[in-house]
């Protein structure tokens, strides 16, 4: 991993920051460091459009004074402005409400791990030079154009990003690890004017040498933008909907959200009651890794310094645990799943890390057929998710299924049902793409209500 980011200076920064705190009157303090670059290049027209580059290192630190807490951040980073810092967190974290759930991990509780050593979240070699990456951008973008019927390509993006981070707490944890990123994207056009009609396809990676080949990427864009024209409205009433692989992680999200140990300790979720009861059909399991080599969102411990583990969030169908950090394990009389996370000027949070669906025997053809008569849903827009109750609504666009078969494409309707109701009749092919953080295949719903022309 090449970058200007320097883990020694990072640990060293995140530390002062602990220091600064306990010297300003804090009781317990936690800072994180973070260093990076991001590079984009954008490829139109069979030329350079666009070329962007950003790096910077910025710092965060969040004081406990007497059960209030307090969160602040800064691009500057010279001894002054730490203590500035220190001085103005603690001064915001004593108008605070009082909390008694707040508080750091004791010592036992956190991860001896303190590096990412065996995930591989990181490649060891040279920034990618900006001439490669509009390489990348041009071939993808002219195999897009190379396929009859494609009118234009609206982007053709080629990316890399690396980042490092640094967590140290006044508890004794002391510990970061980097990331890099790749990805190439495509969003292509068919049509023209109120006929026009677009699509994309996009990957992203850790690591360079595990993304399709630029032509792979573009000749798939061209191919669901093509099979996109002539879209039309899907007639009105209840119908089976498949969700396409490409968004039915959407559908399981609603799923984790209701588990968020944030809402559930709020009483906002739809699922606050159903611990230990059937959310998914039998034989279902929903299973959170954050530690699978070379995947998105893996990392060795959370904000807050926990280890990580592997979980079944559901298994066999019935919901096992919340997914907690500190705090809201402490409101629920639980214990952290090691789920924390947080951004530099904000609090802990619960979040999830490399979630699986199990998959079924099915392909998404056997679905399609089983199906007779409905919706396949590719692209959503807009969402009404009242996360109380489960009602959900969405707009959508996909294909319309008739006698076991695609008839044409669909845009401009709404889907809606209950996610309670939606979930207990799942049925999974067995087409889940990989690298993802949320792995989930194509999903068959039955009786949801659409509403067309």
């Amino acid at each position: 991993m090449s970058t200007a980011a320097d883990p020694d200076r990072l640990q060293r920064l995140s530390e002062a920051m602990v220091d600064a705190a306990r010297r300003a009157g804090a009781d317990q303090a936690d800072a994180m460091a973070m260093d990076g670059l991001s590079v984009g290049i954008d490829h139109r027209g069979g030329a350079l459009e666009q070329a962007e580059r950003s790096e910077g290192l910025q710092i965060g630190l969040r004081v406990l004074v007497g059960g209030r807490q307090a969160a602040v951040s800064s691009s500057d980073h010279g001894t002054a402005v730490i203590a500035e810092m220190a001085a103005r967190a603690v001064a915001l974290a004593r108008e605070a409400p009082v909390d008694d759930t707040l508080g750091l991990a004791d010592p036992d509780q956190l991860a001896q791990v303190r590096d990412a050593a065996g995930l591989e979240l990181a490649e060891d070699a040279p920034e990618p030079d900006p001439a490669h990456l509009q390489e990348l951008a041009r071939r993808a973008e002219a195999a897009a154009m190379s396929v009859p019927g494609i009118a234009q390509v609206e982007a053709a993006n080629a990316g890399y990003s690396q980042r490092r981070m640094w967590l140290a707490a006044s508890n004794g944890f002391s510990g970061g690890y980097g990331r890099t990123g790749h990805g190439i994207s495509v969003v292509a056009i068919t049509g023209e004017g109120l006929r026009m009609e677009r699509d994309y396809a996009g990957e992203s990676r850790v690591f360079a040498a595990d993304l399709p080949d630029p032509e792979e990427i573009g000749l798939l864009a061209a191919e669901r933008t093509l099979a996109r024209a002539g879209a039309r409205k899907p007639p009105t009433g209840a119908f089976p909907i498949l969700y396409d692989r490409r968004v039915s992680a959407s559908l399981i999200g609603h799923l984790l959200s209701a588990v968020n140990g944030s809402a559930v300790a709020r009483g906002a979720s739809w699922l606050r009651r159903d611990l230990g009861q059937p959310v998914l059909p039998p034989g279902m399991d929903l299973i959170e890794d954050p530690l699978r080599p070379r995947h998105p969102s893996s990392r060795p411990f959370d904000a807050e310094g926990l280890p990580t583990r592997r979980r079944a969030i559901v298994r066999d169908g019935v919901l096992q645990g919340w997914t907690l950090d500190l705090a809201t394990a402490r409101k629920l009389g639980m214990d952290s799943t090691g789920s924390a996370a947080r951004g530099l000027a904000s609090s802990p949070g619960p979040s999830h890390s490399n979630v699986v669906l199990t998959p079924g025997a099915a392909s998404r053809d056997d679905l399609i057929a089983r199906m007779g008569r409905g919706l396949i849903v590719t692209s959503m827009l807009g969402a009404s998710v009242n996360g109380t109750t489960g009602d959900y609504s969405r707009g959508a666009a996909g294909f319309w299924v008739e006698n076991g078969r695609i008839a044409w494409p669909v845009n401009e309707c709404t889907i809606a049902g209950n996610l309670r109701e939606m979930l207990m009749t799942l049925e999974a092919a067995d087409d889940a793409l990989p690298w993802r953080a949320t792995e989930v295949p194509s999903l068959l719903v039955q009786g949801m209500t659409v509403a067309g022309g």
